[in-house]
């Protein structure tokens, strides 16, 4: 019975937990070195920020942008690091409260599970259409920003000086005489308090 038993074991428990993903799965290392293991958590979990651009002189580099290819790192700049949420985040039970372990465990899986497949299954539906609604509308903004606000910046940087010389002129003719009259008859005004 004992040899029967045995190979059956070997055969079942891995085909138990290659059933269960991976991302129910919890790594308990316990060491002594705390310290090593923040650092690299750290390391792992801090956003890489964009890389500076480059100016030259002599040819204008491009920086080069993320390969749509790479489908493991699809936030390599860290745009969406506050969207990662687990269930720890946002359901805990007080020390003073607890339900079964049971029910904590399932609750979790729920979560998790809801919360993968619900997304697959809305990106499904919405991620193509909102991807071309997103380009075309940074299309959009593009072409205005490089067409229409720009053009119109650079008319005003253009005018602004002789704009200047005549707000100039016309403050230094009309407001300021009359701001000095003003000044100088508030001058002659005292206010004294007195307790009666």
């Amino acid at each position: 019975m004992a040899a029967f038993c045995l190979p059956l074991y070997t055969v079942c428990l891995p085909a138990i937990f290659n059933m269960m993903s991976d991302e129910y799965l919890v790594d308990c290392n316990i060491d002594d070195d705390e310290d090593e293991d923040n650092e690299e958590m750290q390391l792992y979990l801090s956003p890489h920020p964009p890389p500076p651009p480059q100016f030259s002189a002599s040819s204008p580099s491009i920086t080069p942008q993320p390969s749509l290819a790479s489908v493991d790192i699809r936030d390599p700049y860290g745009v969406n690091q506050h969207l990662k949420v687990e269930f720890s985040d946002v359901l805990a039970e007080p020390v003073s409260a607890h339900t079964y372990d049971r029910v904590w465990v399932y609750s979790g899986i729920g979560f998790e599970s809801a919360r993968i497949w619900g997304y697959r299954c809305l990106t499904v539906l919405c991620a193509v259409p909102v991807s071309l609604l997103s380009g075309c509308l940074l299309a959009l903004l593009a072409c205005l920003h490089i067409w229409c606000v720009m053009p119109c910046i650079q008319v005003c940087h253009t005018c602004l000086p002789c704009v200047r010389s005549i707000w100039m002129s016309v403050i230094n003719i009309f407001i300021r005489p009359f701001c000095e009259s003003v000044s100088r008859c508030c001058t002659g005004v005292y206010v004294s308090l007195s307790k009666d």
